[in-house]
């Protein structure tokens, strides 16, 4: 059993408030990511959910068992954080194994455990080597290892990639993705990458300033974001945002031109995805821009495009172009990929 309940979560610092009761049921074995920007509460409902900070107001419950006022040993749940803050003087084996010895753990079942858990973490060969003869990876996997080894109700994950380079952290994020589909746990994961989140995560919990702007599946939130918030911090490069007017089932770009929608209601932003805009002559399509920069990426190039907004426009286009920066061109909008929000919410999505 793993499953994990928040009821009218609240925290508390003196007069002011960082989580704003929060409301989220989480299921056996999912991997649940909470993401948002730096202050959004992101780590410290982590904590709370783990015991290190305490709960002001509202309730916490594992398995259907209140312990909102239970120490972190009696929640069964174990956390692992950006920093390894493994024991230099330790081997491997004993560093994973620490918690078992302090225990009081048979010294035949520690050995039994730590190799069970070196086994799924490819640890084997390092075994008797300390932390510093090891890589950043390594040892963030020696760090995880320290968790498995204690066979907890959940997991819970405080940023443990922010501390590798860019190949290790795709590198990690794959052996968690595997570690999960390997033990079938309950895993709640803190990130400020929107990448991990879309790639790692069953449900995506997005926190913004103490409060839950949407839960959804990583398509979900891609496809249907609740707001304008979501629709910008949920995809890389962030979704394009144009000011524009509604009226009798049609619209008009502030810095372009009018277009049809069926059953649209009032709506002030329309919003559609840099790989979603074709590249049209100048004159046709929604609006018309000056290309300002092209990043080349190899399999993909990034238009940078001036259309008269306060913001610029940012255009996905496969590979290559032959399309040079200063030069007037047409963006296009696929109707059925069109996102209108009014008051910062939702208004409709694609035809549907």
């Amino acid at each position: 059993m793993g499953s994990i309940e928040l009821k009218s979560v609240e925290k508390w610092f003196g007069s002011a408030q960082v989580i704003k009761g929060v409301d989220l049921k989480i299921e056996e074995g999912e991997f649940i990511v909470f993401v948002g920007p730096s202050g959004c509460g992101k780590s410290t409902l982590l904590r709370m959910i783990g015991g290190l900070e305490d709960i002001s107001r509202g309730s916490l419950l594992i398995n259907d068992k209140d312990v909102t006022d239970h120490p972190p040993s009696k929640r069964g749940l174990t956390m692992v954080f950006q920093s390894y803050a493994l024991y230099p003087h330790l081997t491997v084996a004993e560093n994973m194994g620490f918690s078992l010895k302090v225990a009081g753990t048979p010294k035949a079942e520690i050995a039994e455990q730590v190799n069970k858990a070196a086994e799924v973490l490819k640890l084997g060969p390092f075994l008797e080597r300390r932390p510093k003869d090891l890589s950043g990876g390594q040892r963030q996997r020696v760090a995880i290892g320290r968790s498995i080894v204690r066979d907890p109700t959940a997991f819970l994950f405080d940023e443990p990639l922010s501390n590798l380079d860019a190949a290790l952290r795709v590198e990690t994020r794959y052996e968690i993705a595997k570690l999960h589909q390997n033990l079938k746990r309950t895993m709640i994961y803190v990130t400020h990458d929107q990448v991990e989140a879309m790639t790692l995560a069953d449900r995506i919990v997005v926190l913004e300033f103490g409060k839950i702007a949407q839960v959804g599946t990583p398509r979900e939130l891609y496809e249907r974001p609740a707001n304008l918030f979501v629709a910008q911090f949920i995809g890389s490069p962030k979704m394009n945002i144009l000011p524009c007017t509604t009226k009798d089932g049609s619209y008009s770009l502030k810095h372009g031109r009018s277009g049809s929608f069926d059953r649209l209601g009032t709506a002030t932003s329309l919003g559609v995805r840099p790989e979603h805009i074709d590249v049209v002559e100048a004159g046709e399509g929604q609006t018309d821009g000056i290309i300002e920069v092209i990043e080349y990426l190899g399999a993909d190039t990034f238009l940078i495009v001036d259309c008269g907004g306060e913001e610029n426009v940012t255009v996905r286009l496969n590979g290559d172009t032959a399309l040079k920066p200063g030069e007037k061109i047409g963006l296009q909008f696929p109707q059925d990929k069109l996102h209108f929000f009014g008051e910062d919410r939702l208004v409709l999505a694609g035809r549907g």
